[in-house]
């Protein structure tokens, strides 16, 4: 089984890729959906952030609050490795458990879709790394249009990030995702019959 690495900076299109991906009959995994699954009411991990942080970072019903979440992490970076640290482990438990069980299935490829890919050092546990990436103005807007920032926010999230050029260099297969919504999934596609070729295992 071929295990893709899935990344790329703010706005570039990395979920947007998954998703075709998805579509096409392959399995991802969302390290952002695993995320989520990691802080479900009940969960070890929601504990004991709720240890760590109080009870101010859950919502009336027992679910993490997320913005409350954001606002105590986004200036404070001991916080936010803290938040990590709980965070992480959980989620390379749910992803290896998930990657196992489509192991069983005999998938012969599957997608773990990972922001921080490299960030985390995990592109060292994937056979191929793809990154998605679209110039800066291009992402800029998105982020704007999309997410309702400002340009300076969208500016400051993008800037916290790592260069999108050290991604680019570091990945496989670069997907270019500066146009249209039918121009990405016709690269997505050829990514895909690429990844799915013996060659393109390599």
């Amino acid at each position: 089984m071929v295990v893709v690495g899935l990344t790329g900076n703010v706005a570039a299109g990395k979920s947007a890729v998954a998703e075709l991906w998805r579509e096409a009959g392959v399995p991802v995994a969302s390290a952002d959906r695993l995320a989520r699954t990691a802080v479900e009411p009940g969960s070890a991990a929601l504990a004991e952030i709720v240890d760590h942080f109080g009870m101010d970072v859950l919502n009336e019903d027992g679910s993490l609050d997320r913005a409350a979440m954001r606002r105590l992490v986004f200036r404070d970076e001991a916080a936010l490795r803290r938040l990590e640290a709980i965070v992480h482990p959980e989620v390379r438990r749910l992803r290896d458990e998930w990657t196992e069980r489509r192991r069983t299935e005999g998938a012969p490829l599957v997608v773990w879709e990972i922001p921080l890919l490299f960030e985390t050092g995990m592109e060292a546990e994937v056979d191929i790394v793809v990154v998605v990436d679209a110039p800066a103005d291009v992402r800029r807007r998105r982020i704007v249009e999309t997410r309702g920032m400002t340009r300076e926010e969208a500016e400051a999230v993008m800037t916290a990030q790592q260069p999108a050029g050290a991604k680019r260099s570091k990945a496989d297969i670069v997907l270019t995702n500066g146009g249209t919504r039918e121009e990405l999934a016709a690269r997505a596609a050829e990514t895909l019959q690429e990844l799915r070729e013996p060659s393109g295992r390599q």
